[in-house]
């Protein structure tokens, strides 16, 4: 074998390395990435129940109640369709009614989303795009310009 040769088959031997390697990688991440949903995507039947997700919204009006000293039900809003939350644990400190909220975890089979994450914005600024532009075709946007 002349040295073209092994060269030749030295790059292709480290291509298929390579192809196989990315091909694994993606295979692994396909359960981890996790998606931005907003109460309508939910509602319109799009997702499996115990599929794990991120949901996002306004947290309603007056729909927040702490049941003990670390459970809490509240309701994500996109103005258009609403999803009831259960969260255990600590919430942040900017979490409050009428606030933008990015949940992550599990739609139940009952409709009620279980989260294990709360993450609360201190305003429309970061929102993400899609419940910005819900937002804006409803009239309740607050911001002047486009989210990033």
């Amino acid at each position: 074998m002349g040295r073209k040769q092994r060269r030749l088959v030295l790059i292709g031997v480290a291509g298929a390395i390579l192809f196989a390697a990315v091909g694994l990688m993606l295979v692994a991440f396909q359960d981890n990435i996790v998606f931005f949903n907003s109460p309508s995507d939910v509602v319109a039947g799009n997702l499996a129940p115990g599929k794990r997700i991120r949901l996002g919204g306004l947290v309603e009006d007056g729909s927040v109640e702490r049941l003990d000293g670390t459970t809490v039900h509240f309701t994500v809003t996109d103005t258009a369709h609403e999803i009831k939350v259960v969260y255990s644990g600590l919430l942040p400190d900017l979490f409050r009614e009428g606030q933008g909220v990015v949940t992550e975890g599990m739609l139940g089979a009952d409709g009620i989303f279980v989260a294990d994450t709360v993450l609360a914005k201190h305003d429309e600024t970061y929102m993400p795009r899609e419940v910005a532009d819900a937002l804006k075709e409803q009239g309740h946007w607050m911001g002047e310009e486009k989210p990033q």
